[in-house]
Protein backbone atom coordinates (compact mmCIF):
# COMPACT_ATOMS: atom_id res chain seq x y z
CA UNK A 1 0.00 0.00 0.00
CA UNK A 2 1.17 3.27 -0.73
CA UNK A 3 1.63 5.93 1.79
CA UNK A 4 1.88 9.26 0.87
CA UNK A 5 4.51 11.45 1.91
CA UNK A 6 4.23 14.29 3.75
CA UNK A 7 4.47 17.56 1.30
CA UNK A 8 3.61 19.63 4.03
CA UNK A 9 7.15 19.31 5.54
CA UNK A 10 8.31 19.97 1.71
CA UNK A 11 7.38 23.18 1.91
CA UNK A 12 9.43 26.35 1.99
CA UNK A 13 10.32 27.15 5.55
CA UNK A 14 12.18 29.83 6.53
CA UNK A 15 13.85 30.11 2.69
CA UNK A 16 14.90 26.26 2.47
CA UNK A 17 14.35 24.92 -0.77
CA UNK A 18 11.26 22.59 -0.82
CA UNK A 19 12.21 19.13 -2.25
CA UNK A 20 10.00 17.54 -4.81
CA UNK A 21 9.86 13.87 -5.84
CA UNK A 22 8.38 11.38 -8.54
CA UNK A 23 5.75 8.95 -8.03
CA UNK A 24 4.45 6.51 -10.71
CA UNK A 25 0.80 4.34 -10.93
CA UNK A 26 0.85 2.10 -13.33
CA UNK A 27 -0.16 -1.14 -14.56
CA UNK A 28 -2.45 -2.75 -17.19
CA UNK A 29 -5.70 -1.50 -18.67
CA UNK A 30 -8.76 -1.52 -15.64
CA UNK A 31 -6.11 -1.53 -13.14
CA UNK A 32 -7.52 1.34 -11.50
CA UNK A 33 -4.79 3.53 -12.43
CA UNK A 34 -6.37 7.02 -12.79
CA UNK A 35 -8.61 6.29 -9.83
CA UNK A 36 -5.66 6.49 -8.01
CA UNK A 37 -4.32 9.11 -9.79
CA UNK A 38 -7.76 11.19 -9.12
CA UNK A 39 -7.88 9.52 -5.77
CA UNK A 40 -4.11 11.31 -5.00
CA UNK A 41 -4.85 15.32 -6.38
CA UNK A 42 -8.28 15.47 -4.77
CA UNK A 43 -6.10 14.96 -1.75
CA UNK A 44 -4.07 17.38 -2.13
CA UNK A 45 -6.42 20.02 -3.00
CA UNK A 46 -8.28 18.98 0.02
CA UNK A 47 -4.88 20.01 1.71
CA UNK A 48 -5.39 23.43 -0.14
CA UNK A 49 -2.27 22.93 -2.60
CA UNK A 50 -2.37 24.29 -5.88
CA UNK A 51 -2.68 21.38 -8.23
CA UNK A 52 -2.16 21.10 -12.27
CA UNK A 53 -3.41 18.08 -14.01
CA UNK A 54 -2.46 16.99 -17.48
CA UNK A 55 -3.38 14.91 -20.40
CA UNK A 56 -2.53 14.02 -24.15
CA UNK A 57 -5.02 16.15 -26.32
CA UNK A 58 -5.49 12.64 -27.78
CA UNK A 59 -6.92 10.88 -25.30
CA UNK A 60 -11.55 11.95 -25.52
CA UNK A 61 -12.45 8.63 -24.66
CA UNK A 62 -14.32 9.96 -21.94
CA UNK A 63 -14.26 14.07 -21.84
CA UNK A 64 -12.22 16.23 -24.08
CA UNK A 65 -10.78 18.11 -21.08
CA UNK A 66 -11.58 16.15 -17.80
CA UNK A 67 -9.61 12.92 -16.64
CA UNK A 68 -12.44 10.34 -15.87
CA UNK A 69 -12.10 6.84 -14.88
CA UNK A 70 -13.68 3.41 -15.66
CA UNK A 71 -15.96 4.03 -12.45
CA UNK A 72 -16.78 8.15 -13.86
CA UNK A 73 -14.69 9.62 -11.51
CA UNK A 74 -13.61 12.79 -12.99
CA UNK A 75 -11.44 16.08 -12.44
CA UNK A 76 -10.45 18.83 -14.17
CA UNK A 77 -7.16 18.66 -16.61
CA UNK A 78 -5.47 20.10 -19.28
CA UNK A 79 -5.29 18.62 -22.74
CA UNK A 80 -1.83 18.91 -23.97
CA UNK A 81 -0.14 18.51 -27.39
CA UNK A 82 3.75 17.24 -25.87
CA UNK A 83 5.24 17.34 -22.69
CA UNK A 84 7.26 20.34 -23.00
CA UNK A 85 3.68 22.32 -22.53
CA UNK A 86 3.62 21.06 -19.30
CA UNK A 87 6.71 22.87 -18.24
CA UNK A 88 5.25 26.02 -19.47
CA UNK A 89 2.30 25.79 -17.98
CA UNK A 90 3.23 24.97 -14.34
CA UNK A 91 3.99 28.28 -12.69
CA UNK A 92 3.70 28.77 -9.04
CA UNK A 93 2.57 24.82 -8.10
CA UNK A 94 2.93 21.98 -5.72
CA UNK A 95 1.58 18.47 -7.58
CA UNK A 96 1.83 17.93 -11.47
CA UNK A 97 -0.34 14.75 -11.74
CA UNK A 98 -0.13 13.14 -15.68
CA UNK A 99 -2.29 10.62 -17.06
CA UNK A 100 -2.14 8.39 -19.95
CA UNK A 101 2.11 9.25 -19.68
CA UNK A 102 2.59 6.32 -21.98
CA UNK A 103 1.25 8.22 -25.07
CA UNK A 104 3.60 11.31 -24.58
CA UNK A 105 6.62 12.24 -26.08
CA UNK A 106 10.16 10.63 -25.21
CA UNK A 107 10.47 14.28 -23.44
CA UNK A 108 8.58 13.10 -20.47
CA UNK A 109 10.91 11.74 -18.13
CA UNK A 110 12.87 15.29 -18.28
CA UNK A 111 10.10 17.24 -18.12
CA UNK A 112 8.92 15.24 -14.89
CA UNK A 113 12.83 15.45 -13.64
CA UNK A 114 12.94 19.10 -13.94
CA UNK A 115 9.41 19.60 -12.05
CA UNK A 116 10.60 17.55 -9.12
CA UNK A 117 13.97 19.77 -9.25
CA UNK A 118 11.86 22.86 -8.50
CA UNK A 119 10.40 21.31 -5.72
CA UNK A 120 7.68 19.96 -6.80
CA UNK A 121 5.38 16.43 -6.32
CA UNK A 122 4.85 15.13 -9.91
CA UNK A 123 1.88 12.09 -9.77
CA UNK A 124 2.56 10.04 -12.94
CA UNK A 125 -0.29 7.50 -14.24
CA UNK A 126 -0.04 5.46 -17.55
CA UNK A 127 0.38 1.48 -18.79
CA UNK A 128 3.94 0.38 -18.57
CA UNK A 129 3.26 -2.22 -21.35
CA UNK A 130 1.45 -2.09 -24.60
CA UNK A 131 -0.60 -4.67 -26.15
CA UNK A 132 2.39 -6.62 -27.07
CA UNK A 133 3.48 -7.25 -23.48
CA UNK A 134 6.73 -4.47 -24.44
CA UNK A 135 7.51 -1.05 -22.53
CA UNK A 136 5.48 1.17 -23.33
CA UNK A 137 6.57 4.98 -24.75
CA UNK A 138 8.35 7.05 -22.24
CA UNK A 139 6.88 4.72 -19.06
CA UNK A 140 10.37 3.04 -18.87
CA UNK A 141 12.43 6.32 -18.20
CA UNK A 142 10.22 7.81 -15.86
CA UNK A 143 9.74 4.56 -13.86
CA UNK A 144 13.23 4.20 -13.41
CA UNK A 145 13.68 7.91 -12.29
CA UNK A 146 10.83 7.64 -9.96
CA UNK A 147 11.14 7.86 -6.00
CA UNK A 148 7.51 6.36 -5.60
CA UNK A 149 6.14 3.23 -7.72
CA UNK A 150 3.13 1.64 -7.55
CA UNK A 151 2.04 -1.17 -9.80
CA UNK A 152 -1.52 -2.04 -10.02
CA UNK A 153 -3.49 -4.93 -11.29
CA UNK A 154 -6.08 -5.64 -13.14
CA UNK A 155 -8.41 -9.13 -12.49
CA UNK A 156 -7.81 -11.66 -15.66
CA UNK A 157 -11.24 -11.78 -17.35
CA UNK A 158 -10.52 -15.12 -18.65
CA UNK A 159 -9.20 -16.82 -15.05
CA UNK A 160 -10.24 -14.38 -12.52
CA UNK A 161 -6.01 -14.39 -11.19
CA UNK A 162 -4.29 -11.32 -11.43
CA UNK A 163 -4.09 -9.98 -14.16
CA UNK A 164 -0.81 -7.38 -15.50
CA UNK A 165 -1.23 -7.67 -19.36
CA UNK A 166 -4.01 -5.87 -21.52
CA UNK A 167 -4.89 -7.94 -23.93
CA UNK A 168 -6.42 -6.91 -27.70
CA UNK A 169 -8.95 -8.27 -28.69
CA UNK A 170 -9.32 -6.56 -32.07
CA UNK A 171 -6.60 -6.89 -34.84
CA UNK A 172 -4.73 -4.14 -35.52
CA UNK A 173 -0.88 -3.62 -35.71
CA UNK A 174 -0.65 -0.22 -34.43
CA UNK A 175 0.99 0.39 -30.82
CA UNK A 176 -1.89 3.12 -30.31
CA UNK A 177 -5.30 2.08 -30.44
CA UNK A 178 -7.96 3.77 -27.83
CA UNK A 179 -10.64 1.61 -26.89
CA UNK A 180 -12.27 0.60 -24.09
CA UNK A 181 -13.91 -3.08 -23.02
CA UNK A 182 -15.11 -3.53 -26.72
CA UNK A 183 -10.81 -3.38 -27.57
CA UNK A 184 -9.00 -4.28 -24.35
CA UNK A 185 -9.23 -6.82 -21.91
CA UNK A 186 -6.86 -7.47 -18.82
CA UNK A 187 -5.25 -10.88 -19.06
CA UNK A 188 -2.90 -12.97 -16.47
CA UNK A 189 0.67 -14.18 -18.00
CA UNK A 190 -0.79 -17.34 -18.45
CA UNK A 191 -4.24 -16.69 -20.42
CA UNK A 192 -2.20 -13.64 -22.29
CA UNK A 193 0.21 -15.89 -23.83
CA UNK A 194 -1.98 -18.47 -24.59
CA UNK A 195 -3.54 -16.07 -27.50
CA UNK A 196 -0.59 -14.75 -28.77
Amino acid sequence: MFIEPNIRNNRYHQGQDRRGWIEVVCGSMFSGKTEELIRRLKRAQIANLKVEIFKPTDDVRYDEYDIVSHNENRIQSTPVENSQQILLLCQDVDVVGIDEAQFFDSEMPQVAETLAGKGIRVIVAGLDMDFLGRPFGPMPQVLAMADYVTKLHAICMVCGDIANFSYRKTVSDVTVLLGEKDVYEPRCRSCYSSNE
